[in-house]
Order: C-alpha cells, then structure tokens, then sequence
C-alpha cells in the first residue's frame, strides 16, 4: 500500500466511500463537483491499482486546519490504512506549519490513539470567529457550530491535536 496525493482520476472512487459513509450519517454527503474542487486536500491509500482509502486536510486559518472526509474502504478495515492516511494529512500538516489539527468526528477511539483530544466549543481565537463567519465552507459552519448545520454535527466530537 502506498499513500499519495489524490488526482483527479481519483474522485469517482472517493465519492464511493464518501457515499457508502454518508448513507449511513457517518461522513458528510459532498456535491462531486465539490471533490474535483477539493482534490488537492485529499491523500488517497492505493493497493494493487485500487483506491482503498482517501482523506483531506482543509486549511481553516493561519495555524488551524481540519482533517476531513478520512474513509476507507469497508472490507478493508482495522489494517492500518486509515492510520497510514491520517499520518500523511499530519505529516502534510506540518509541511504548512500548522500548528494544531481539528476533526469533528463519532471515530474518537481512532482519533485518540493518534493524539487527539476531545475539546468543548470552537477551536478558533473570538477575534477570528468573525473572519471565519465569512466562509462558503460548509465544514467551517460545522467547526463553529452554526444553527444551520447543527443536524449534520447531531452525535459528532470535537476533537484536537496539538502538532
């Protein structure tokens, strides 16, 4: 198994375990359109030809960023794969000199053997709350808690990692 970054070719196999997931209200449903704009967030883990694992890094603000959509394929779960993809989001990360990770997860088993701790409230400073009102992102209006996504977090765990 190798861990690379995703390409475009990639995303009809990203959007199977997106959609396997979301189905099952695990993961967040995306447009596909918006995969093909996000790709160059995504790592994808590939064995023998086969994409059998994806997940994103989405910078939120100068020293935050969100891991995201992190699945891999159901048949092949508890082999590493998802701890081989979190590691190379960690590990991208770092490259950008990002100090602390945040994901919004029901995984905080998985989330916790990797450092993760839980936390109450919004990760981000109140002087930057304001600024990151402005975001299209709909994972940000998760992050912040906004009224209008609060059936999609309903369950989930705010969870950080100090890098």
């Amino acid at each position: 198994m190798i861990v690379r970054p995703a390409h475009p070719r990639d995303v009809p196999a990203i959007r199977e375990m997106v959609d396997h997931y979301a189905s099952r209200g695990i993961l967040l449903t995306k447009a596909t359109v918006t995969l093909y704009e996000d790709i160059q967030e995504f790592f994808v883990a590939v064995d023998a030809d086969q994409i059998i694992g994806c997940g994103a890094l989405h910078v939120m603000w100068e020293d935050l960023a969100e891991v995201r959509t992190v699945a891999v394929r159901e048949n092949i779960t508890r082999v590493g794969v998802g701890s081989a993809i979190l590691e190379a989001l960690l590990n991208r990360a770092r490259e950008l000199d990002i100090t602390r990770v945040f994901c919004l997860t029901f995984e905080t088993r998985f989330f916790g053997k990797h450092g993760f701790k839980e936390i109450e409230g919004s990760p981000v400073d109140p002087s930057v709350y304001p600024h990151m009102l402005e975001s299209y992102d709909e994972g940000v209006a998760e992050m912040l808690g906004l009224e209008r996504v609060k059936p999609n977090t309903l369950g989930n765990h705010r969870m950080l990692l100090e890098l």
